[in-house]
């Protein structure tokens, strides 16, 4: 599996969680698509289906992660 790059994947995060704080599911549908854009692009990145993992992952990935601390992967 190909790895995206730490970069890609901050951008990715913050994209995300900008467009969940505006509350963008419920915005226009523009917004919305984004959102799912965002969405997909993160589960695409990670190897994952659906964005909860697709955000753990992502984290799990980036400098400075804890790698021994897999607790929220098993929850």
């Amino acid at each position: 599996m190909l790895l995206a790059h730490p970069v890609v994947l901050r951008n990715l995060i913050e994209q995300y969680e900008a467009l969940r704080a505006l509350h963008a599911e419920n915005g226009t549908g523009e917004a919305r698509r984004r959102m799912e854009d965002v969405a997909y692009t993160l589960c695409v990145s990670t190897g994952t289906r659906d964005i909860d993992a697709a955000l753990v992952a992502a984290r799990h990935r980036l400098p400075g992660a804890r790698t021994e601390d897999d607790s929220l992967l098993t929850a």
